[in-house]
C-alpha cells in the first residue's frame, strides 16, 4: 500500500503565467546546477529568476522495528553550521529506481536491511528556488548489519520510540524538512488506523 494518492492536476484552463526569455548556467558541480533566467512574470513585467537544479532525488527512510522503535541519524550540516537529527537520508540519481536508493541509504547509514517497504510520500523541498524533489519510505521487518557511511560522513545513530521522534519534531528538535514531513505523516497514518505497528 502506498500513502501518496493526491491528484496534482492544475485547475481547468490554468496555463503557466511565466515566460522564459533566456537562461544561462552560472554554476555546475556533480550535485547541483544554477541557472540565471530572464523572465516575464505573471503580472507581465520583466524580471529575473535564479534556479537551482538538483541532480539527485532526496531519499528518506523511517525504519521501524517490531517494538515500535526507529533510528535517527545525527550529523553536522555544513550549510547550517549546526548539528541535525534526521531520519536516514541521502540522494538517488535521477532516473534510477527510488526504492533501490532508499535500500542503499538505510544500509549505509544504519546497517539495516528491511523485508517490507512502503512508499510514504513525495514532496518538493524548496519550490520557490529549486526543483529538489524528495520521497520517503517506511522500512519494516528489519535485519541488523554493519553500517557503511560514506567517507565524508561522521554519523551518530540514535534508537528511540517512534512517538518520541515525532515529539522531537513538535518540540523543534528535528528541523530537517524531509524528516519532519515523513514523521508527521507517519503519525497521522497511525492516528487514522492506516498504519499499525
Amino acid at each position: 500500500m502506498a500513502f501518496s494518492t493526491f491528484d496534482h492536476q492544475e485547475p481547468d484552463g490554468t496555463e503557466n503565467p511565466w515566460r522564459t526569455l533566456s537562461g544561462r548556467q552560472v554554476y555546475d558541480n556533480p550535485w547541483i546546477a544554477v541557472t540565471h533566467q530572464e523572465v516575464i512574470n505573471p503580472s507581465g513585467g520583466k524580471g529575473i529568476y535564479g534556479l537551482v537544479h538538483f541532480k539527485n532525488v532526496a531519499i528518506g527512510v523511517i525504519p521501524i522495528d517490531d517494538q515500535g522503535f526507529t533510528w535517527l541519524v545525527g550529523q553536522y550540516r555544513y550549510p547550517l553550521g549546526r548539528y541535525s537529527w534526521e531520519i536516514p537520508e541521502g540522494g538517488g540519481p535521477l532516473g534510477q529506481p527510488l526504492l533501490a536508493a532508499a535500500q542503499r541509504e538505510l544500509l549505509e547509514e544504519t546497517g539495516f536491511t528491511a523485508a517490507r517497504w512502503t512508499p510514504l510520500l513525495d514532496l518538493h523541498l524548496s519550490n520557490s528556488v529549486s526543483d529538489e524533489y524528495g520521497v520517503a519510505f517506511l522500512a519494516q521487518e528489519l535485519t541488523p548489519g554493519t553500517s557503511m557511511p560514506e567517507p565524508t560522513e561522521l554519523l551518530a545513530l540514535r534508537r528511540l520510540p517512534l512517538l518520541e521522534a515525532i515529539e522531537m519534531v513538535m518540540a523543534g528538535g528535528i528541523t530537517d524538512a524531509l524528516s519532519m514531513v515523513a514523521l508527521l505523516k507517519t503519525n497521522e497514518l497511525m492516528r487514522q488506523g492506516l498504519l499499525l505497528l
